[in-house]
This record gives structure tokens, C-alpha cells and sequence, in this order.
């Protein structure tokens, strides 16, 4: 919920920066998000909605589910199931499995474990770099980015891990 209202600061932000009103001020205002890569572009979701980073975990398949649905893993004796998102978005990784890690997301109801490429860390931003203009890199994660901060000649989109899990097209895995 608090990265939800963060986000929303940013739009508004975003706005005022784009009408030249300053809302939020100028100064040293930073935003952190947690860096990784998917299909060679940067990402980043809100440092509140990435519980905690790991290696790819053994996991057990399970049959009858879509393809990105890898499997269900025990992590510390609770269930998590692994997820690959390029899969879930459509396209393919080129990254070997032991060099992607997994966002592990727990929000609200939900707990799931998002494989991606690679991860790069906390990154930090000043608000000012950020705009809502900026188009994601490729249609299939439209719905679930929103903005993007540039910086240092990099674009890192804001991808929100909490809209994707919500998606009714991620709650539905079991293949129909």
C-alpha cells in the first residue's frame, strides 16, 4: 500500500514538474526502488514491494499450468511459487537460470516469486528525473510500468511488481 502511495506522489510530481508548479519543491528529494534487468532494459519496482532477493531456489513443477508458472518452492517453510515474468509477458530470456534471480513480492494475499535476468540492487534517484511520459520498452509490460526516471543516459522504468501480481491473467495460471 505504501509504494502504491508513493507512486502516486511521483505522478503528481510528475505533473507539476511538467507545469513548471514545483509542488514537492526542488532540493535532495530522492526516491529508492530495487534495480534489475529484463530483456536487456532497467527496471524498477518501489523498495516496498520487493520483500527479499534470491537465487533461483530449487522448485518442484506442477503440472497443468501455463509455462511461466515454473513451479512452487519451500523458502524457509513457506510455499512460493516461481514465476518467470519475460514468459508471462510473452518473450524469452537469454539469461542461463543460475544467473536470474527472483523478486520475492508479498503483498496483501498474495506471495509469489518473480524471476528475473538480473538484479542490480537498491538503486537511488532524484524525483526530478522522473516523468510519466516516458513509454515502457516493449507493449507487453505497459500495464504494469509506470514512468520512468532517467538518468546518466539510462532509462529505468517503474515497473509495479503489486499491479502485475493483481493481474487476472497472472491469478489465472492453471492452463485452461
Amino acid at each position: 500500500m505504501a509504494a502504491k502511495g508513493f507512486i502516486k506522489l511521483l505522478e503528481i510530481a510528475g505533473r507539476s514538474k511538467q507545469k513548471n508548479l514545483g509542488l514537492l519543491g526542488q532540493g535532495e528529494q530522492s526516491w529508492t526502488g530495487v534495480g534489475f534487468v529484463l530483456a536487456g532494459e532497467y527496471f524498477l519496482a518501489p523498495i516496498g514491494e520487493v520483500a527479499e532477493i534470491l537465487k533461483l531456489p530449487r522448485y518442484t513443477l506442477i503440472p497443468g499450468v501455463e509455462l511461466w508458472m515454473k513451479g512452487l518452492a519451500n523458502v524457509r517453510g513457506r510455499l512460493l511459487p516461481i514465476t518467470d515474468i519475460l514468459m508471462f509477458l510473452g518473450r524469452k530470456s537469454t539469461v542461463l537460470d543460475n544467473k536470474r534471480r527472483v523478486l520475492v513480492v508479498d503483498h496483501e494475499e498474495m506471495f509469489a516469486g518473480l524471476i528475473v535476468d538480473e538484479v542490480l540492487g537498491m538503486q537511488h534517484f532524484n524525483i526530478q528525473d522522473f516523468s510519466l511520459a516516458v513509454k515502457a520498452p516493449f507493449g507487453e509490460v505497459s500495464p504494469f510500468v509506470r514512468g520512468a526516471f532517467v538518468s546518466e543516459g539510462k532509462t529505468w522504468y517503474v515497473l509495479l511488481l503489486s499491479r502485475l501480481v493483481e493481474d487476472p491473467r497472472f491469478l489465472k495460471a492453471a492452463v485452461a
